[in-house]
């Protein structure tokens, strides 16, 4: 049987017919190139190198993060007209980062704040994508969770799930972070199930508020909404940050993200493993970053470091020696440049610790020991303790909840044994006259005893509209009459 010549052959064979042998050859090669394309040129190795790294801790982060679920109730934001029924259901997601095999999650406080249900989506395991060609994935396994605590003031939350053998993210030294160095965000941004981001350090300490004792790491990896409680993680796979909460103009990121610095979540995380909330020290003193001019008024020949604005009377400082002008140079022999150091390093420390601060007092150098103490705790932290179905008190436009035994802990000498602590405001007060405030205690209405929630509610709901009642409440350890007219 005769063979059948095949493509180039023909066409050489007919280009032969028309043209020279020169031009025809050069045409058959370009007819050749066209259906043998020369092979793409092999990337170079370190960038090779490079992309494998960023798949391979990829692959190992992405099993210890998982994606939360909540619904809960939500009262109006504040200014907003309140009434009962405005507490509506609602539905949020986040995300989070095993910590321990045993079932303990980090995320952020507000991800979970108020939630009546909580689910993780836990990401499926080796054996559940084994075989499979896809590339989409199983999801996982949805299982249940419970708060263990909540702190507020750092936005970090541990949640508990009932599994075993997870595997938990190493949390790193945030203090080893470099301007520029490489990070990995990950989570689930809008709620895109496991997605990751790189990005660089842009700060590794930024302070938001000019007397924020929080400092933050802040990055230009992409964070969005979802993002919320994942890790932010550097080249080695360890936790330097929780991805907290992004500035924008638009909603959307700009590259200018935050993450709570993983030597704050450590502590946090054991404190509430611990105990169920978190401690925190202060020695009594108000710090103040010395510029030049308080230097040239005060006479101090040093412009910068620390300049002690107050000592606490009877307070650690005070006991210790400490005096209003001292300037703070160091502390544990760490360098003490400007306020916001000294505040976060006090911020971190177990109560009862002594810390050793050196001081200059006039030309006079001094070694001072100086034991931490417990802060009074932000009224903001019974918040975490209502629930909203039997705590709302719409006449008075707040949430309550009822002093017991663990309660009256928190408010040292409490002046009695029973009452309604006031733990949120709930919308603009109904009322007119003077406001209540988040850690009033409320004694009585109209001269009777306000033991319970229930007994306070009952006792309003006989109160018709333009009613003037009056309330006694503790204040800061005092107590006062505060008169307000129902609207």
């Amino acid at each position: 049987m005769r063979r059948r010549p095949d493509r180039a052959a023909a066409t050489l064979e007919g280009m032969a017919h028309w043209t020279s042998w020169p031009t025809a050859l050069l045409l058959a090669a370009a007819v050749l190139a066209q259906q043998n394309p020369p092979a793409a040129p092999k990337p170079p190795a370190p960038l090779q190198e490079f992309s494998s790294s960023l798949e391979a801790l990829s692959r190992t982060v992405s099993r210890s993060v998982v994606q939360i679920f909540t619904s809960g109730y939500a009262a109006p934001e504040e200014g907003e007209a309140f009434n009962a029924s405005q507490l509506s259901r609602q539905h949020g997601s986040g995300s989070g980062v095993v910590v321990s095999a045993d079932g303990y999650i980090v995320t952020n406080a507000h991800v979970v704040q108020g939630a009546r249900r909580i689910q993780v989506l836990l990401r499926a395991t080796r054996a559940q994508t084994t075989g499979r060609r896809s590339i989409l994935k199983p999801s996982g396994q949805t299982v249940e969770a419970k708060i263990v605590g909540i702190d507020r003031e750092s936005d970090l939350a541990v949640i508990k799930i009932e599994r075993t053998g997870l595997a938990p993210l190493t949390l790193g030294n945030s203090d080893n972070l470099r301007q520029g160095q490489i990070v990995l965000a990950f989570g689930n941004p809008l709620g895109l199930e496991n997605s990751v981001s790189m990005g660089i350090v842009s700060s590794p300490a930024r302070q938001i508020k000019p007397e924020d004792a929080m400092v933050y790491v802040q990055t230009d990896a992409p964070i969005n909404p979802g993002n919320s409680g994942g890790p932010l993680v550097d080249t080695n796979g360890r936790v330097v940050g929780i991805n907290t909460f992004i500035l924008s103009q638009s909603g959307g990121s700009e590259g200018i993200g935050f993450a709570v610095p993983s030597n704050i979540v450590r502590d946090v995380v054991r404190q509430i493993r611990k105990n169920g909330h978190v401690h925190r020290g202060h020695i009594g003193v108000y710090a103040q970053t010395l510029t030049p001019a308080l230097a040239t008024g005060l006479g101090i020949e040093q412009e910068y470091g620390v300049v002690l604005g107050d000592v606490t009377p009877e307070g650690p400082a005070e006991r210790a020696g400490l005096k209003v002008g001292d300037v703070v140079v160091s502390l544990d022999g760490k360098p003490m440049e400007n306020a916001r150091p000294l505040e976060v390093n006090l911020y971190r420390r177990p109560m009862g610790e002594k810390v050793r601060l050196q001081v200059m007092r006039s030309a006079e150098k001094l070694d001072l020991q100086v034991e931490v103490v417990e802060r009074r705790d932000d009224p903001n932290r019974f918040a975490d303790m209502v629930d909203p179905e039997k705590s709302v008190l719409a006449k008075l436009g707040i949430l309550g909840v009822e002093i017991d035994r663990k309660i009256a802990g928190m408010f040292p000498g409490l002046r009695r044994q029973y009452g309604v602590v006031v733990a949120a405001r709930a919308g603009s007060p109904p009322y007119t006259g003077s406001g209540l405030q988040p850690g009033d205690v409320i004694y009585m209405l109209d001269g009777s005893p306000t033991a319970s929630v229930e007994t306070l509610r009952s006792s309003l709901d006989h109160q018709a509209s333009g009613s003037v009642l009056v309330l006694q409440v503790e204040r800061g350890g005092r107590l006062m009459f505060l008169t307000i007219e129902l609207e």
